[in-house]
């Protein structure tokens, strides 16, 4: 397995810290508001790798968190007159809604600021302790310059930022580059106490808090979007590693931006997407398709285009899908022949293709190429007088593959409506009857309301399109 690593701008070889384990934390979302289609890449795609690496046989431990203390927060409570913990209680019930329905799975820990204030507050008193941090007025300051490597994520020096940031005479701060580890309170808001002040955490000490006190000191995989690497990632490195004074992550993988129409998202340019508002003209299983036709490291554009063909190339899934399923159910059950045999034997195949498109830096775009060779191959080779041992193992082997991406994940639809049952009777009929007129003005009615039939020996077989 391999992977691009951030820190080294290069794909190495994935290396765990234990055998046969892994353990990734990957940053969540701030629970103020639902989440966008740009959130939306990472968590799909973390979840991929998680998949991929239990499918290949590793114990997986994934951790993501919720921000769930956070000026966002603050602000959207006093707009809405709630207690900020109501504000975050309603977006995390609501991520678990829109996570859902795109297939994401949940990890196996989502910690919460609010849950984890004491390792906050200790990983805070042992950069103090150790020079790291100091204490202004009850707040509490990380000195970015105690730190030597800061900067090695992004590939920025010290230098080199502080000629870039803003001084502001009034700031309290010994550097503009340092940030906070701990705020004292203001009025309105939630707080803690402290040994500084009764106050919160500054935002970035809570991922280094958390993934300590769930996956150790180091960790195998850490990642999220691209725009985390600085600051957030980087200060989160100068945390833990201040801290423990050793590697707090093996390897950083972090996704590509995506543009919408090809303009950066922006509520000021009005098309700032959250998946709620795409889930109410697209199915999310076409939105994680979509995610999924481009390596995750690559920039991708969302716009309708390209949002109708990951739609289509999924009905192409589904119906391969269901076309199996038909046949299991109506062929006889033979002996398969020596040509079916070879070609069962032949379909591994597709299998060690597609463990090394995703070996290869997760490389899922490579992966569903390979589903889409299998399926013209099942397409030219299964039919109705196929042994239903042979139908079988290409049908595992297309579920299984589908399943490691979290795709064609939905049951067959099995009844239709009474008044669209009532139309397919009646065509047979006419058929029947040799009305060839009105079997095909029907056939055409039901063309309208998205069902499409087929006429084969076996009956008339039919899908959604």
């Amino acid at each position: 397995m391999k992977l691009y690593n951030t820190m080294h701008q290069r794909k190495e070889e994935f290396v765990p810290i234990q055998p046969g384990k892994v353990n990734i934390y990957a940053c969540g979302p701030t629970v103020y508001d639902f989440f966008h289609i740009g959130n939306a890449r990472p968590f799909i795609v973390f979840d991929v790798l998680r998949r991929f690496f239990e499918y290949i046989g590793y114990e997986v431990t994934f951790v993501q968190n919720f921000t769930d203390v956070d000026d966002k927060i603050i602000n959207r409570s006093h707009e809405e007159g709630r207690s900020p913990q109501e504000v975050a209680e309603t977006y995390i019930e609501e991520y678990f809604t829109d996570a859902d329905a795109l297939g994401i799975r949940r990890a196996d820990v989502h910690p919460r600021d609010s849950e984890n204030m004491p390792e906050i507050i200790e990983l805070i008193s042992i950069l103090v302790d150790k020079g790291h941090a100091y204490q202004v007025n009850g707040n509490v300051y990380y000195r970015v310059a105690s730190f030597e490597d800061y900067g090695k994520l992004s590939g920025q020096s010290i230098d080199d930022l502080n000629c870039g940031a803003r001084i502001d005479v009034n700031d309290e701060k010994e550097s503009p580059l340092d940030f906070a580890l701990w705020k004292r309170k203001k009025e309105g808001e939630p707080y803690w106490d402290s040994p500084w002040s009764p106050g919160r955490p500054g935002w970035h000490i809570e991922c280094s808090a958390m993934s300590r006190k769930y996956l150790g000191d180091t960790i195998d995989i850490h990642g999220g979007g691209k725009d985390l690497v600085f600051p957030h990632h980087e200060n989160e490195i100068a945390q833990s590693e201040g801290a423990c004074g050793c590697t707090f992550a093996n390897y950083w993988v972090h996704n590509g931006y995506i543009q919408i129409d090809g303009a950066k998202m922006s509520k000021s340019l009005g098309n700032f997407k959250t998946i709620r508002d795409i889930s109410k003209h697209y199915d999310l299983e076409v939105v994680r398709m979509f995610m999924l036709m481009a390596h995750y490291r690559s920039p991708i554009d969302f716009n309708d285009k390209l949002l109708t063909a990951a739609g289509s190339a999924l009905e192409r899934m589904y119906t391969v899908r269901d076309q199996m399923l038909f046949l299991l159910d109506n062929v006889d059950d033979h002996e398969p022949s020596e040509e079916e045999k070879i070609w069962v034997s032949e379909l591994a195949n597709y299998k060690e293709q597609f463990i090394a498109d995703l070996k290869d830096d997760l490389n899922t775009a490579d992966g569903i190429a390979t589903i889409f060779e299998l399926v013209r191959d099942i397409n030219s080779h299964l039919n109705e007088s196929s042994a239903k041992k042979t139908i079988e193992a290409a049908y595992s082997l297309f579920t299984e593959l589908t399943d490691v991406l979290g795709l064609v994940v939905k049951e067959r639809e099995t009844n239709l409506d009474d008044a669209i049952e009532a139309l397919i009777a009646e065509r047979q009929e006419a058929r029947k009857n040799k009305d060839f007129a009105r079997a095909d003005e029907i056939r055409d009615q039901l063309t309208a309301q998205g069902i499409v039939l087929e006429d084969t020996r076996e009956g008339v077989k039919w899908k959604r399109v």
